[in-house]
């Protein structure tokens, strides 16, 4: 049984709130300093870029809409394969000023399509 593309969404949407949560008290430096928050951004930023892509797959038109997804998936790919490469100042810079405009997107497309 195929899944809702809202679904995909979704979990788009509650994984970049965990990430802004994991952040909210902290500044670059401390997070430099905190392994579990990295581990937990890097797993939430992992998820991102799987729907995303599940979502490209099943409805290549909606995705189409997502601004940067190829990047998105990308940014998945290097951090699951390239793990010993990752650059902990990127991943901070990428949740703190692309992550924003990517939830907002997110959002708009969930109500658009209802049930949001």
């Amino acid at each position: 049984m195929q899944r809702d593309i809202r679904a995909f969404l979704w979990d788009v949407r509650e994984a970049a709130q965990a990430i802004q949560s994991f952040t909210a008290e902290l500044n670059s430096s401390s997070y430099r300093e905190n392994e579990m928050a990295q581990a937990a951004v890097e797993r939430k930023f992992e998820v991102i870029g799987e729907s995303l892509n599940q979502l490209a797959k099943l409805d290549p038109l909606l995705a189409s809409r997502i601004p940067g997804l190829p990047k998105i998936v990308a940014f998945r790919n290097q951090l699951i394969h390239g793990y010993a490469t990752v650059n902990v100042d990127t991943v901070w810079h990428i949740s703190k000023e692309a992550l924003p405009p990517l939830a907002r997107c997110v959002q708009d497309l969930l109500e658009e399509l209802g049930k949001a």
